[in-house]
């Protein structure tokens, strides 16, 4: 191809049109999103169907390229930003959000080093301030945004290991037997952290919870003290901040008593429920979270941020420079005569890292955290009042009281053995979801069946909890009389 007919990366007019076009696109999706089917009706296949082609050779037009889009992405996705969405924690997203987004995508800072992005690095630094704050960390905490709560987690279980091993771990790999310690409400991300940093999922001991579902301390101490007779160490404690199927909080006081006594690191999980420390209603929820020598955050879960933004907040910022201090030579900063240069790839497992920051920072400024504090207590309210109905119904039975916006309900008629009662429900939710009204989850507590509703969106309001019930009830007698 000649340099006179070859297609410029740089075409200002077509970005700048087109740019225009997106903004309108996704401001009319926005505004008609609730008249839009929830859950997209087409089979897996055909979706394959419809992006199977080879790649691309020659250039086409952006104009062009969103036309696909429109056609083949849009009508096809998973509508978060639908009221109706009470499923996995992927709340719709703030306006000032995704904007933060597009223009960090522009700028395409690597905030892993200074150098990179000096503005950017200011502005994560500032950004986790301001959730070590809400968090109760004083000044000498520390952290960094990352992918989600996999890796917040990861990061957690990696600084809790090092710390047990007095710092030892990082060098000689994992010496002798360590255990940790969690609930059997936890998320799958420990599991995957346990393995990830040596302990290994045999060496996790999951703790049974009590009837609110918050981890049993005689059952923990048992486990501890089984362990110690045999010559395993404890190295780390992970508790529940707000567990993904009920909201569950665990006692942190009685775990950090716990952990000092043991020599032991305290985690906690809250990547859902650290949205409750913007509430300003339910103050409390998350007492004792600033003992915790680690904390998980999601700031794209409760916080109303775009995919992705999780944090991971440590009370002593030194311990990850202990974990993660390396300075290979391509990358000195030659510059940095009085360590002001802050290099993320030093205190922490990513190099190359997304310019997760703007977002979240768009977001607090534009709103506020009152704001958005606001939108959290109406999501309990949601919880609190799908709850009621459960309650007040005579075939249905609430697990227990929300203490967050996550409620798991069931239904139990009489006559209706357990063994009936799965393969019910599942039917339910596979119909629900089939009607785009509305889409939500199934789980299992204790052993039985129970659909996880979790509102964390601030397009819902109460008559959508209302009619959500209210469709349970008749899909759930549909589905008794079709057995």
């Amino acid at each position: 191809m000649s340099e006179r007919s070859a297609v410029s990366p740089i075409d200002i007019d077509e970005f700048r049109e087109s740019g225009h076009r997106v903004v309108d696109l996704l401001a009319e999706y926005l505004a008609q999103v609730e008249q839009k089917p929830l859950f997209p009706d087409i089979e897996p296949r055909d979706l394959h169907a419809a992006f199977d082609e080879p790649l691309p050779q020659q250039p086409g037009s952006l104009d062009e390229v969103l036309g696909e889009l429109r056609a083949k992405l849009l009508p096809f996705c998973t509508q978060v930003n639908h009221p109706g969405y009470m499923g996995l924690i992927t709340p719709t997203p703030t306006p000032a959000g995704i904007l933060g987004d597009f223009i960090a995508s522009a700028l395409n800072q690597n905030v892993g080093a200074y150098t990179i992005g000096p503005s950017a690095v200011a502005m994560e630094r500032r950004t986790v301030r301001w959730l070590a704050d809400l968090a109760g960390y004083g000044s000498g905490a520390g952290g960094n945004l990352t992918s989600g709560g996999m890796m917040a987690n990861f990061t957690g279980l990696k600084l809790a290991r090092d710390a047990a091993s007095g710092d030892e771990a990082q060098h000689d790999g994992v010496q002798g037997r360590w255990a940790a310690y969690t609930s059997e409400e936890r998320h799958v991300s420990v599991d995957k952290a346990v393995d990830s940093v040596g302990i290994g999922r045999r060496n996790m001991r999951v703790i049974p919870t009590d009837e609110r579902f918050e981890i049993r301390i005689d059952a923990l101490e048992a486990a501890i003290a089984d362990d110690r007779r045999q010559g395993i160490r404890p190295a780390c404690i992970i508790a529940m901040g707000g567990s993904t199927n009920t909201g569950a909080v665990d006692d942190l006081s009685a775990l950090r008593s716990i952990a000092d006594r043991e020599g032991a690191w305290l985690h906690v999980d809250a990547a859902y429920g650290g949205g409750m420390l913007l509430s300003r209603r339910h103050t409390g929820r998350l007492e004792g979270v600033a003992l915790a020598d680690s904390i998980t955050v999601d700031p794209h879960k409760w916080f109303f941020a775009p995919l992705d933004a999780g944090a991971i907040l440590v009370r002593d910022e030194t311990q990850l420079t202990r974990s993660f201090g390396m300075k290979p030579a391509y990358l000195t900063d030659e510059m940095d005569k009085v360590d002001e240069r802050y290099q993320y790839y030093v205190h922490g497992f990513e190099q190359s890292r997304r310019f997760r920051s703007l977002k979240v920072w768009m977001a607090f400024k534009r709103y506020g955290a009152r704001q958005i504090g606001e939108w959290v207590d109406a999501n309990v309210d949601h919880a609190l009042r799908l709850h009621a109905h459960a309650e007040a119904h005579p075939d249905f039975e609430p697990a227990v009281r929300p203490r967050m916006s996550a409620v798991c309900v069931r239904y139990r008629p009489a006559g209706v053995g357990e063994e009936r009662l799965g393969p019910l429900h599942a039917e339910v939710y596979r119909r629900i979801e089939a009607g785009g009204r509305f889409w939500f989850s199934t789980t299992e507590l204790k052993g039985k069946t129970w659909f996880r509703i979790c509102p964390v969106n601030f397009r819902t309001r109460s008559e959508h909890i209302d009619e959500l019930f209210e469709l349970l009830v008749k899909e759930c007698e549909r589905a008794r009389d079709a057995l």
